[in-house]
């Protein structure tokens, strides 16, 4: 195989295009999203013909690109898709399921290949021949064909009779068109030219176009009807070849009968690809549009073709007006660069407090315009990262249809909430364990339509992945209308792996139980799942992010497993506490209550552990001055501390002692492993106002620690 490793594609065109290869790769992973999002969405029994035209269009638009930068992989496999879809949005096969499957797999192996290329060509080329002959045998006829139902149009009393289509050499000279021989070349990619043959084919009234044969390397040469003069052509075939490399030869004007013009515009009706911009027309709609362009002043063609162009022009261009493509690590920067703004503007509020305001109202007016600004413009930039999560859940409907093929079981995928935004960073981290999640609801929760249908139960099951802000944070839900979890099968396994429970356990602790390492309810083990791996990586997962997950199940109804998240992980609220002469911030989302205590509300237990009484329910106590170790004067007695703060994490509390509450406000929060080393029981660092740093405490390892 030739090599279509960037480094190589573009070869001998007058600029160097490697410069635009991310950005095709990026339009072409999108066309790729788009185009399997639709054909999982299609009706077997009634295909809308706008979703096949956009598949359509996709593929189109695939390999269009692919072809321009010369990887002919690519090409090669979305020519033999957009065959088939062709055929498929002109009724000429009927839609079946075995075609869905094979459009499939062609758009992972185009996604493979265009990876391959994107790394440089590194790696082993996939073979396409077994995809290309399965959609070669899909369109020859391995699916049956139906008629195109469309009613017959009677003709108007004045329209004359048809007559058989002429051929440029024997067309009398009446009419308008032109014949033209063009000549292009020489190429060094020849898909080039057949790009220019397809603009005939998407553009509606351009003209028809045969191939004629070349001997000569390189070179290809058309027969070609059309009406609009050489500068229009030109300047149409320039999106492909160089000006230079086209040669036009004129030939006296012909005439193509009504009913020639009506084939040819009704088989070139609908434009796709780089020209896309108006869906498909029914078919008597196209007719009669093409007879009124085929009697309207051959002069105003030309100007009418390029009013259409200017038109897409200015559609196209307001769409890119309207997004702007940007690294990731740009915006990185920009957020970083905010945050010491952030912090540098709390150091000027702190240092201006013991001014005269009086004497000092211009210079406090001022900083406090830059509070209220530097708090507008870091919102603004922090809903830059934010991201739909929209871009999650699309990926689930083609795992849980190969899924579900796979576990013979019919299942429903329903979505909400998917236009809930939520910070790109937390979208990729968070992506693994929701797909756990769902596959384990497909696999342990849905039963087998037979299982249903025998409890009463619809055959198809239900999925649903929703999405909602709650408060300051995140919140997505995974539920199944399956049949739950079985309490005494979990305390049964748990017993079996010798851990502590009790048959007086709450629904919740023993719901909790699943996420113990190792630990699985499946009878037998599959290439699915059954091996115990899986849960405890999601909660652990889920756990660094600052996150929680919450189960709730009912036997034989489903089951519903709640993730909440922080929005974003750069900016946080906080509560500063002071211990001795060190501030700590605790994430306020844990944050339930803080109370005095006096020292004989303590009570030590068992190894010098000591609880709290709160309201009828004893809490473990968490002594940070113990914890992290904190020095104290000589002469200041160690048991100054009596504030107890409650956190909450899992459903777990304990409180926490300390000297002081500080005070709640938005921190900056900087990873403390990237800037020096992981520290138990710490989540980052942030700068206060008066430039030192507060730790920031990780309150689910607090909780852990208090609790075992």
């Amino acid at each position: 195989m030739a090599d279509t490793s960037p480094q190589s594609a573009g070869a001998g065109a007058d600029f160097d295009l490697s410069q635009f290869y991310q950005i095709f790769f990026e339009e072409a992973g999108e066309n790729l999203d788009q185009m399997e999002q639709m054909l999982l969405n299609l009706d077997l029994d009634a295909a809308n013909d706008e979703e096949l035209n956009g598949i359509f269009r996709c593929a189109h638009s695939i390999k269009g690109g692919a072809a321009t930068f010369g990887f002919a992989d690519v090409a090669e496999l979305t020519h033999h898709m957009e065959s088939l879809l062709d055929r498929l949005r002109r009724h000429e096969l009927r839609l079946i399921a075995q075609m869905v499957d094979v459009l499939l797999e062609s758009a992972d192996a185009s996604r493979s290949l265009l990876a391959r290329h994107q790394a440089g060509g590194q790696g082993e080329a996939l073979s396409t021949q077994d995809l290309v002959r399965s959609i070669s045998e899909l369109v020859t006829g391995a699916a049956p064909a139906v008629p195109v139902a469309i009613e017959p149009q009677p003709a108007p009393a004045s329209m004359p009779t048809p007559a058989p289509m002429l051929s440029p050499a024997s067309a009398p000279a009446t009419g308008g068109m032109r014949a033209l021989e063009i000549h292009i070349g020489p190429l060094d990619q020849p898909a080039l030219a057949d790009a220019i043959k397809e603009l005939f084919r998407d553009i509606p009234g351009l003209g028809h176009i045969e191939d004629l044969h070349d001997e000569r390397a390189g070179m290809r040469r058309f027969a070609v009807q059309t009406a609009s003069s050489d500068e229009d052509l030109l300047d149409l075939f320039a999106f492909h070849v160089a000006k230079e490399q086209v040669a036009i030869h004129g030939a006296p004007a012909v005439a193509v009968d009504p009913a020639s013009a009506q084939q040819a515009a009704a088989a070139t009706a609908e434009p796709y690809g780089f020209f896309a911009g108006a869906p498909g027309v029914p078919v008597d709609e196209v007719a009669v549009a093409a007879l009124a362009a085929s009697a309207a002043p051959a002069a105003a063609r030309p100007a009418a073709a390029r009013a259409s162009a200017e038109s897409r022009g200015a559609n196209h261009a307001s769409m890119e007006s309207s997004t702007i493509r940007v690294a990731v690590n740009k915006v990185d920067q920009l957020i970083n660069l905010v945050g010491e703004l952030v912090i540098t503007q709390a150091m000027l509020a702190q240092n201006s407090r013991g001014l005269d305001a009086g004497l000092y109202q211009q210079l406090l007016a001022g900083l406090a315009d830059l509070d209220r600004n530097t708090r507008d413009l870091q919102e603004s930039v922090m809903s830059i990262r934010m991201i739909p999560m929209s871009i999650v859940f699309n990926r689930f409907p083609r795992m849980l249809r190969d899924l579900a093929g796979k576990l013979g079981k019919k299942v429903d995928f329903v979505t909400h909430g998917e236009a809930t935004e939520l910070d790109k960073s937390l979208v990729e981290k968070i992506t693994d364990p929701l797909t756990h999640l769902v596959r384990n609801s497909l696999d342990h929760g849905i039963e087998l339509p037979e299982e249903r249908l025998a409890v009463g139960k619809p055959e198809q099951g239900t999925l649903t992945l929703s999405a909602a802000h709650q408060g300051g944070s995140i919140v997505i839900e995974v539920r199944d209308d399956g049949k739950g979890m079985s309490r005494e099968k979990i305390l049964k396994k748990a017993r079996e792996r010798g851990l502590d429970v009790s048959d007086s356990m709450p629904d919740g602790e023993v719901w909790q139980l699943i996420f113990a390492p190792g630990f699985s309810t499946a009878d037998v083990v599959t290439d699915v799942s059954g091996r115990g791996v899986g849960m405890d990586v999601v909660k652990r997962n889920i756990s660094s992010l600052g996150g929680s997950v919450e189960i709730d199940s009912a036997e034989g109804y489903g089951m519903r497993v709640s993730v909440r998240l922080p929005l974003t992980l750069a900016i946080m609220d906080g509560m500063s506490v002071g211990v001795g002469d060190e501030v700590y911030i605790l994430p306020l989302s844990s944050v339930v209550e803080s109370f005095q205590v006096n020292a004989g509300d303590l009570n030590t237990v068992a190894q010098g552990a000591q609880l709290v009484k709160v309201r009828d329910e004893y809490m473990p106590v968490v002594a940070l001055e113990k914890i992290f170790q904190v020095p104290r004067p000589a002469d200041e007695p160690s048991v100054g501390n009596n504030i107890m703060v409650v956190v909450e994490v899992d459903g777990s509390r304990v409180a926490v002692l300390v000297d002081e509450l500080l005070g709640q406000h938005q921190v900056v929060v900087k990873n403390l492993e990237t800037n020096y080393r992981k520290v138990p029981n710490v989540s980052g660092a942030t700068i206060l106002g008066d430039g030192t740093v507060a730790l920031i405490l990780d309150t689910g390892a607090l909780v852990r620690r208090a609790r075992h």
